[in-house]
């Protein structure tokens, strides 16, 4: 189980990108990587096709490695830990703070 979700709010810790905030659009499991939102762009030169009839220049977000992004939980970047619930359940939980953040 991974500590960060797709749509999860995280802040990029190290990099060119560092301090930014974004949302997590997609989560690689297998890779431990994650796309996040306006952070990590690159450019890629495409052929004309169907879809981009013109062609030319794309920018678009890279992957970028899990351990590179904190949680970011009401306005604080933050750890994450799990607990088991007296019902059962495994959720997250804000190191900071101690609340739960998964529902």
């Amino acid at each position: 189980m991974l500590k960060i979700k797709k749509g999860d709010m995280v802040m990029v810790i190290s990099g060119d990108d560092r301090g930014k905030v974004g949302k997590v659009l997609k989560v690689f499991p297998k890779k431990n990587r994650v796309i996040v939102e306006g952070v990590n762009f690159i450019k890629r030169h495409t052929r004309p096709s169907q879809k981009n009839p013109q062609g030319g220049i794309i920018e678009k977000e890279a992957p970028i490695h899990i351990s590179n992004v904190m949680l970011y939980h009401d306005g604080n970047p933050t750890k994450v830990g799990f607990k088991i619930l007296k019902d059962g359940r495994k959720v997250r939980y804000s190191k900071k703070t101690g609340e739960v953040i998964d529902t």
